[in-house]
């Protein structure tokens, strides 16, 4: 079995997790954008509620106790994670052992979706006896990657829990689930960290300080999603020069990146010539270095074209041609601006 560590609560979850602990409820969505938090904000108050000696100020997890430990090394008898296999794998979380008998011995590959079968499993856990005597808790993440099947099934135990559990939901696109999940939460939207907030915190994770400011931008001001970028080895030189290098039809320029990182980079590049080309500031690029925005038609077009490509892009036919089409349509689209009249 992995294990992988918690790591301290960033310093925007802070205030969150204790607003979130002054409140009652059994039931919370935690809603946002991607990069800010919403799994660790989630394990924090997971963590919390199963506490044997919480903090008297605020109620947070002591961090010391069995019950902490436990969750630590990811086997706390009365926390249930429900996640797609990827992400519990990504986190550290165990499968069960058939699901994992299953994945070694290659009759599958691990789910991307939660299954229906670990809802059920939760179900099932809902309804025991707590084992520590400080209830239960299912934790849900990424909520939308519920099916409708899963997220039906989950839909009965939240409108009639069984003794003492609560249920924290995290969701990066909570749109996404049914309006009866919704409804039957409470919803809290994390705020986003303030920019210096954010730099400080990427420089105290061994970022360099002079890069910190450009990973911040490249990742759209998500803060895990920079940290994300800089330990994949991102070049902020290398960002800043990615626009004009697709122009020209450099396919180089994305030559490390996988499908579904490249199609995510030409998207952040649309973004930005779409915010132009209305007036706005760009998000993910310095302004002087994007070229010239094409027509809102073309990018409509390229937009659209970038999204089914998504859906795709985690199992592409051949990576490499892939890769030279995405960059030959973003040429064309982008050397359309000097075609205009």
């Amino acid at each position: 079995m992995s294990t992988m560590s918690t790591p301290p609560l960033t310093p925007w979850l802070r205030q969150p997790l204790a607003d979130l602990l002054r409140q009652r409820g059994h039931a919370w969505l935690l809603q946002g954008p991607s990069g800010i938090g919403q799994y660790e904000l989630a394990l924090a108050l997971a963590a919390a509620w199963l506490c044997e000696q919480p903090a008297q100020e605020g109620g947070a997890a002591c961090g010391h106790c069995a019950s902490c430990h436990a969750i630590e090394v990811r086997t706390h008898a009365d926390l249930c994670v429900l996640m797609p296999e990827v992400a519990m794998q990504e986190l550290g979380w165990p499968l069960d052992e058939k699901a994992q008998a299953d994945i070694d011995d290659k009759k599958r590959k691990a789910s991307r979706e939660i299954r229906v079968e670990a809802m059920r499993d939760a179900v099932g856990f809902a309804q025991r006896t707590s084992a520590r005597g400080r209830g239960k808790v299912v934790l849900v993440y990424p909520a939308e990657r519920m099916n409708t099947i899963t997220a039906n099934a989950l839909l009965k135990t939240l409108e009639e829990p069984v003794g003492d559990v609560r249920f924290v939901l995290a969701s990066e696109a909570a749109w996404q689930l049914l309006p009866t999940i919704r409804s039957r939460c409470l919803g809290f939207t994390l705020p986003w960290p303030e920019t210096a907030e954010a730099e400080a915190w990427l420089v105290a994770q061994d970022v360099p300080p002079a890069d910190a400011a450009a990973l911040l931008r490249a990742a759209g001001g998500r803060p895990s999603d920079a940290l994300r970028l800089a330990r994949s080895g991102q070049s902020p030189k290398a960002w800043s020069l990615f626009p004009k290098a697709i122009s020209r039809g450099d396919v180089g320029a994305l030559s490390d990146h996988a499908p579904a990182q490249a199609v995510g980079a030409l998207q952040k590049l649309c973004h930005d010539l779409m915010a132009v080309g209305n007036g706005a500031e760009p998000r993910f690029f310095e302004a002087a270095d994007l070229p010239a925005a094409p027509s809102r038609l073309a990018l409509a077009r390229w937009s659209k074209s970038l999204a089914n490509a998504a859906r795709t892009a985690e199992h592409p036919f051949n990576a490499g041609l892939m890769l030279e089409a995405l960059v030959s349509e973003a040429r064309s689209t982008l050397n359309s601006a000097a075609r205009r009249p």
